[in-house]
């Protein structure tokens, strides 16, 4: 039986992460909760899990937002696939998001999370939803 692609996913607000990982779930991925930034990268530097891909939110509690767990992913791996989802720091993505990566602002249908990292899994390429 093949592996599913584990997902770091990290996300504050309960009901927003119960979304997420459904929707991933049921688009065929592993989803993996981290409850902060400090966590998500400890997760990503440990190396237990071979993480294919990170969902974060950009406002995040603790000392790290999502714009720095991402460039600390990108230190790891230069082209790690990265999906931002916020509702409040869209305008700051051109200026704070990594190359290559995908913005979804909330709300956001499950849907077009899966598309956002199915499309970075097998292309690798910048693209940001439409609202």
């Amino acid at each position: 039986m093949q592996e599913l692609p584990a997902v770091l996913v990290i996300e504050d607000d309960p009901d927003i992460q119960i979304m997420v990982e459904d929707a991933l779930t049921d688009g065929g991925f592993e989803p993996a909760i981290a409850a902060s930034g400090e966590e998500a990268v400890t997760l990503l530097k440990g190396g237990l899990i071979k993480y294919r891909a990170l969902v974060t939110d950009v406002i995040l509690k603790g000392r790290m937002d999502g714009w720095e767990v991402a460039r600390q992913s990108r230190e790891i791996d230069p082209v790690f696939p990265v999906v931002y989802i916020t509702g409040a720091a869209v305008r700051r993505w051109p200026s704070r998001g990594v190359p290559n990566s995908i913005l979804l602002e909330k709300p956001f249908v499950p849907a077009q999370l899966v598309a956002a990292v199915f499309h970075l899994l097998n292309t690798g390429s910048e693209w940001r939803l439409p609202r």
